[in-house]
Parts: structure tokens; sequence; C-alpha cells
């Protein structure tokens, strides 16, 4: 048991140090495009503060490309840098390794100002032989914190780990999991 939780821990521990590299390489470095407005058309805007078939766009110096992907958006009408997402898919091509992590969700946050996003409902990280799913998932450049709570369930093709919160420091990458009740336990199931 304790040669399954010390792979699940590496793997998991990968998972989360892609992350910080991507989410370090694409905005801490500013290049984002907050709107590819080659593809916006006027026809696309419903009302004034809604806007149809989004993406979002940035690459970093390597190549490497952060796509965010949404059927509607609606700019906050009481902050205009913030824009509320449906039906959201996130693509993390990482060029070198030629491998894509995909995010996708029921409902996102996104802020034009700090890059700070946010999915919730039905979310679902892949990457490679790993799946996340979750209610939310949330990324704070300021906090330099990565979040996924409530329901999460991490699988591989050896282990089904089952818990309420995974936090990740981006910048230490000093991973924790937990419950919100101690006196509940992380549940690790091994498939094998």
């Amino acid at each position: 048991m304790k040669i399954l939780s010390f792979r699940w821990l590496i793997g998991l521990s990968l998972l989360f140090i892609i992350f910080f590299f991507i989410y370090s390489n694409y905005f801490k470095k500013k290049e984002i495009n907050n709107i590819n407005t080659s593809e916006l058309k006027e026809d696309n805007f419903t009302n004034s503060n809604i806007i149809k078939d989004i993406k979002y766009s940035s690459k970093d110096l390597k190549g490497n490309e952060y796509i965010i992907l949404a059927k509607e958006g609606e700019i906050d009408l009481n902050n205009s840098d913030i824009i509320f997402l449906k039906d959201v898919k996130a693509y993390i091509n990482l060029i070198e390794k030629n491998e894509t992590i995909t995010v996708i969700s029921t409902f996102g946050k996104y802020n034009s100002v700090n890059y700070d996003t946010i999915f919730s409902k039905n979310v679902k990280i892949k990457y490679i032989d790993n799946l996340i799913t979750s209610d939310y998932l949330d990324f704070s450049m300021m906090k330099n914190i990565l979040i996924i709570s409530k329901n999460v369930v991490y699988t591989n093709l050896e282990n089904i780990l089952k818990a309420d919160v995974i936090e990740l420091d981006t910048i230490t990458k000093d991973t924790k999991i937990f419950m919100h009740n101690s006196k509940e336990k992380v549940k690790i199931e091994s498939l094998n």
C-alpha cells in the first residue's frame, strides 16, 4: 500500500507541477491576448454585455499555448474586467512534450486584469492517464495558489483518491490534500 500511495503522490505532484509551469508561463509573462477579436463578429453580440463563441488564447516564449473556449460569456455590469462563461473548455498545449491538458466545466469566471480563472460545476481535468473531477477549480495569480474542491476525485491507472480539497502553492509546489471535517480521512483505493 505504501508503494501505491508513493506512486500516486508522485503522479499527483507531477500533475500539479505541470499546472504550475503552465500558469507561470502563460500568465506571469503577461503575453495574453484577452479576446481574439478577429473571431468576434457583430452578430455574436445578442445583448450589450453578452458575447457568443468566445476564445481567449495566449502563447509563451516556448510556443506552449493556453486556450479557453466558451459558448457564451457575459460581461459583469459592475466590473467589465470580469467575464462569466458558460460551457467552458480550456486546452493547454505543451509543445515540447506534444501533450495536452484539458479542463472542462459548465461555468467559468475569468478576470482579464489579474488572469484569475475559476471553473465551476462538472469540472474535469484530463492529462495523459490522469483525471480529476470536482465541482470547483480556482487559480489565483495574486495568491499563487491552485485550489480544486468540492467532491474531488483523482483517478489514474492504479488508484482512486477522494478528498474535499487539493491545494497547490504554485511557487513552493507544496500540496495539501484534506477533508473539511478533521475526523474524516482522505480515501485512496487501489485499482489493481
